[in-house]
């Protein structure tokens, strides 16, 4: 074979054995710490071990034999990274369980909720795969998934469903169930973002006035990210959530930036969000609270501050390898099983555990940037941007919060915190992603050269001259 057929050979292979092999780690990983957590704690190993274990591997076969049938070129890394996330905070919940169980506050069951809302993301997951055979059609649907992000952020503000929970107007309740719209809205943009760029960056691409060597927007073109601004300052002045405007706006911002490839964009949108995140400081009391907190929050403990402090304590006390599971006091976190999941597993398992976890998250948006270069068609590349985005930011956000970086939010990590939205969401937005590099990294449909000898010998008729 030659070098040239030798390389698209390399390039074509499925790599679902190599998939498999990681998912053995991955669910060595999730199941070895739920031992472990019984272990720790209670110093036997947990009883329902096996049957744990037979779901949670029940449910990462499902999804690898769904992948090797209808997306067989996917990338073999994304699952496998998100089966060891998922895992390892199933089993930091189980943890927290058996904490408050035993010090009598109530009976949680938050892993086995978790559990439950884990299998429904699969179920999505694999149904996203078999029902969506090309991401392409998706691009028929921009206006009427941009619509539908802005409804699902609006509608925590309807009376009779919108729920204010810890300060944020985030969450509806419909018929007993908590859901978190903006989870869902998330994806939604991002497809219509997509979808608008691919049809309009020539014209977004036009450079205006030069400013120190950076080529501005021209003003006419402004109409788009000032409705994003928008929308991300509504999030933040009406819901009182930081975190959720900085999120929407930056994945405008950063699938702007990679469908221009213009830096103005990026000068002229950080300009926007710093002058109007001043302005919430000074006029939103919510966030002025969270940036005094941030700042000085020595002077607001053991009040208002008492939570990122008792965090920054046990992750100190954790140090570089941690207390072990089962010997650390995660639970002085009143939200430890959801935004400060962080802080719990770097009190017992160590910086270096939360680096690992960090690398893994790291990874997920490296493959993503990954398919997005080598993604055929445009729609598809800043879908795979868009996508990976949202997991860069929102992991940026929710560690800066919990390490005293930036100002504390209300994001969830994914896949390893408390709450069903956003990990039905995230295994939806890992099936996108796979159905993108299946059809990236798919041969290309092969057309032969027709042999120019053979074409002539059989259109050739003899003609006999008498």
């Amino acid at each position: 074979m030659s070098q040239t057929g030798t390389l698209m050979g390399f390039v074509h292979r499925r790599r679902r054995g190599a998939e498999l092999f990681l998912l053995v780690l991955a669910l060595a990983v999730g199941i070895g710490a739920y031992a472990a957590v019984g272990l720790g704690v209670e110093g036997v190993v947990p009883a329902d071990l096996v049957g744990y274990g037979g779901w949670l591997t029940g449910l990462i076969v499902a999804a690898h034999v769904t992948v090797r049938l209808v997306a067989p070129y996917a990338d073999p890394v994304l699952l496998p990274l998100v089966a060891a996330l998922n895992g390892l905070g199933l089993a930091v919940l189980r943890r927290l369980d058996l904490t408050y169980e035993a010090n009598g506050v109530a009976q949680h069951t938050f892993a086995r909720q978790q559990l439950t809302w884990m299998t429904l993301g699969v179920i999505l997951f694999i149904a996203a795969l078999f029902l969506l055979r090309d991401h392409r059609a998706l691009q028929r649907f921009t206006y009427t998934s941009g619509l539908a992000g802005i409804a699902l952020l609006i509608l925590p503000f309807l009376p009779g469903i919108g729920r204010n929970i810890n300060g944020a107007r985030i969450w509806i309740n419909v018929a007993g169930f908590s859901f978190q719209p903006g989870e869902v809205a998330k994806v939604m943009l991002v497809i219509a973002f997509a979808g608008y760029l691919v049809l309009h960056r020539d014209a977004l691409a036009l450079a205006g006035r030069r400013v120190v060597f950076i080529d501005l927007p021209r003003g006419r073109d402004l109409g788009p990210i000032l409705a994003m601004f928008g929308v991300s300052m509504m999030v933040l002045v009406l819901q009182n959530d930081l975190g959720s405007s900085l999120l929407f706006f930056g994945l405008f911002l950063a699938m702007l930036y990679v469908a221009t490839e213009r830096p103005g964009w990026l000068v002229v949108g950080g300009l926007m969000f710093g002058g109007g995140a001043l302005a919430a400081y000074t006029f939103v009391g919510n966030v002025q609270r969270r940036f005094d907190i941030w700042l000085h929050p020595m002077n607001y403990y053991p009040g208002t501050s008492y939570q990122p402090v008792e965090a920054m304590f046990g992750m100190g006390w954790g140090g570089l390898i941690g207390r072990g599971l089962g010997d650390g006091f995660p639970e002085r976190v009143p939200f430890a099983y959801s935004d400060f999941i962080l802080s719990t597993i770097g009190e017992e398992l160590g910086l270096t555990a939360v680096m690992a976890i960090v690398l893994c998250y790291g990874l997920i948006v490296e493959r993503a940037l990954r398919i997005a270069l080598i993604s055929r068609d445009g729609f598809g590349k800043l879908m795979a941007v868009g996508l990976g985005a949202i997991f860069a930011l929102q992991v940026f956000v929710v560690v800066g919060g919990v390490t005293g970086l930036i100002p504390l939010t209300g994001l969830t990590t994914p896949f390893l915190s408390y709450g069903g939205s956003s990990l039905v969401a995230n295994w939806v937005v890992i099936a996108l992603l796979l159905r993108i590099s299946d059809q990236a990294r798919r041969p290309a449909p092969r057309l032969d050269p027709v042999d120019d000898q053979a074409a002539d010998s059989e259109s050739t008729q003899v003609v006999k001259l008498r």
